[in-house]
């Protein structure tokens, strides 16, 4: 599949309008299938919750159906429905005209951020040509200034048939400018439905984010934290192999009960996302007595899931639009760029857009306000820049996937393509140029003040680097920092400026030697550190720095924290057992040949298997 599904692929569009002006009806009319699920529903005649259906439109496009309740009482089912919808049909009927339902349900569309739609004029059987000129100026005057200005308004009867055509060509008209939805990305499908279906287990539904599933998927469950694999993926009915982005899709799931995941959960694949209760947004206020309230509790709706969220002013923009931060009840799966409505018991007051869903919580406001206009107004590459920047060490990729919803493709061709980027493989981190420079320059000037007070030493250790300069930096950051500096030189575990050389005065090199020697003359019966560091007769720390050099250059060889033997008896056993390949020899038998005591055995033995001169088998050694 490609990373774009097919603009004959289909596309989600959502019902809205108030009560009993006949949405359901139209759907039923449009598609030929019953919405209305609920055995209350049915009898009551309105439509609690939401119903699905879908249809094949003129131009071949498929259009999955969700149908919202128009009722007052159920605007957060209306609301579980709309959040990921790519167009909506706004119904008003033409014997009632724009109603407080009408009013919410295009605000709270318009605050989700949909961008497409037309509208139904609905029962027009019922009333006579005046009737339909005067709704259908009231609905454009809803509809000024907003992303339903200018759409086609289309008179129907869903009783007669009046009008279908029209409205079927119309949609086929408003498909054909709606973008397919990439299936490259991350996947999220956060669930509207749970049910048990007999013979196959758990179902739940929802219409995909982003990304694409697959059968046999392991996902995912938030805010479970709860992973299960799926069984079977269905689309408009039909058993598929995978699911895309904009798809309503039905996933059978195995190792969960309906009861224990329902609406308002998100599946996801294992390992990409994070749950969050503090977000910092974007608020445009529909009441601007609300929105100079420094604080206030509010019901929270975003994506299928709906929760209680204290809401508190960082800054206010503009009379109806402010930065604000949301502290919610419940851990939710929330990404920038995410849409939501805010609301009272009873009526939507606002909505906006998620800025930051893992902000920082101790800087300023005024800081707070700062850095979200900056993230607010910058692209993904400027957004990119300012979150690795705040990292102590740049940011991890997978850190980054779980701040932005990007994948790590996305995220390394942004860093490649920024100058003030740079990708660090080995720890799969993006860092700033500016702060690996400051590291390197840090480096450098460390390492000259390191030689001249220890001009014998060929270099420093990376521990000591590590220690001194970088504590808490990973290793691989590390070796990225220190590997890339023109002016130094890395050999092994040893970092040093390119221009610097070992300098010992007499003294030095007469003490050098004598350590050198007493570790000659001990052979297999070596002194202790103590004692060698005495025979050199030079005050630490510089006679620690002689024996540490004389180790580096191999002329010794540590083999525990305090036994080091000299060179040549290393290579002396070496030489003498590579002429008796594959010879078997006991503990005893080497203590025999070298005259060594079982204190000095063991540990020689076992550096030898180390260095796969022998290897060991049961209480024998086997010479490799």
């Amino acid at each position: 599949m490609s990373d774009i599904v097919n603009s004959k692929g289909g596309f989600v569009l959502g019902t809205a309008g108030h009560i009993d002006h006949g949405k359901t009806t139209l759907v039923r009319a449009l598609t030929g299938m019953e919405t209305d699920r609920l055995a209350e529903e049915k009898k009551r005649g309105i439509s609690i919750d939401l119903g699905f259906a879908h249809l094949t439109l003129p131009d071949h496009r498929r259009v999955a159906l969700i149908d919202v309740p128009g009722h007052e009482r159920f605007i957060k089912n209306m609301l579980a429905g709309v959040g990921g919808i790519d167009a909506v049909l706004l119904v008003v009927a033409a014997d009632e005209g724009v109603k407080p339902q009408t009013r919410e349900h295009f605000e709270i569309c318009r605050l989700l951020g949909v961008s497409r739609g037309l509208i139904a004029l609905t029962k027009i059987d019922s009333v006579g040509e005046e009737s339909i000129t005067a709704v259908t100026s009231e609905v454009r005057a809803l509809c000024a200034g907003s992303f339903l200005e200018g759409a086609p308004v289309v008179p129907v009867s869903a009783r007669s048939g009046q009008g279908l055509d029209l409205l079927r060509a119309s949609l086929a008209t408003l498909s054909s400018g709606i973008p397919g939805r990439s299936t490259s990305g991350l996947a999220r499908l956060p669930i509207d439905r749970s049910f048990t279906m007999q013979g196959f287990g758990t179902v739940v539904t929802g219409t995909l984010w982003s990304g694409e599933l697959k059968t046999g998927d392991t996902v995912e469950a938030h805010p479970l934290r709860e992973r299960f694999r799926i069984r079977g993926l269905q689309v408009h009915g039909k058993s598929v192999a995978s699911a895309a982005a904009g798809q309503r899709t039905a996933v059978n799931l195995v190792g969960v009960e309906a009861r224990q995941i329902g609406r308002g959960f998100v599946l996801s694949h294992p390992e990409t996302f994070e749950t969050t209760r503090i977000v910092d947004i974007h608020l445009e206020w529909l009441d601007p007595k609300y929105a100079s309230r420094s604080r206030q509790t509010l019901h929270l709706h975003i994506g299928t899931s709906e929760t209680m969220a204290d809401v508190r002013l960082i800054q206010t923009l503009a009379p109806t639009q402010t930065l604000t931060r949301i502290s919610a009840r419940e851990p939710l799966l929330i990404l920038p760029g995410d849409r939501f409505v805010l609301r009272t018991p009873n009526t939507t007051i606002a909505g906006g857009f998620v800025i930051d869903a893992f902000p920082p919580i101790r800087l300023s406001r005024i800081k707070t306000a700062e850095r979200l206009k900056r993230l607010a107004a910058g692209d993904d590459m400027a957004q990119l820049e300012l979150l690795v920047s705040e990292g102590a060490q740049g940011r991890r990729l997978a850190n980054l996937m779980r701040l932005t919803g990007s994948t790590e493709q996305e995220m390394r061709q942004l860093a490649e393509a920024n100058p003030r980027l740079m990708l660090c493989e080995a720890g799969k981190r993006i860092v700033s140029r500016a702060w690996l420079g400051q590291k390197r320059e840090q480096v450098v000037k460390w390492l000259e003040s390191f030689h001249e007070a220890n001009p014998a030493v060929k270099g420093a250790s990376t521990h000591q680097i590590r220690s001194e300069l970088m504590s808490g930096i990973e290793p691989g950051v590390i070796d990225f920092i220190l590997q890339g500096i023109p002016q130094v030189r890395v050999e092994r575990d040893i970092v040093a400026l390119a221009r610097h050389h070992a300098q010992l005065n007499p003294e030095e090199i007469h003490a050098r030697d004598r350590i050198e020697q007493i570790y000659r003359v001990g052979g297999f019966q070596p002194p202790s550190m103590q004692e060698a560091l005495a025979s050199g007769g030079i005050a630490p720390p510089s006679d620690r720095a002689l024996l540490e050099a004389l180790i580096k250059e191999r002329k010794l060889v540590r083999i525990g924290p305090d036994l080091i033997f000299h060179g040549s008896v290393l290579a002396h056993i070496r030489k003498s057992l590579a002429l008796q390949k594959g010879r078997r020899f006991s503990v005893p038998e080497f203590k025999s040949w070298t005259q060594i005591s079982r204190k000095y055995a063991i540990p020689l033995l076992e550096y030898l298997d180390r260095e796969h001169v022998t290897r060991r088998d049961g209480d024998l050694r086997v010479v490799l």
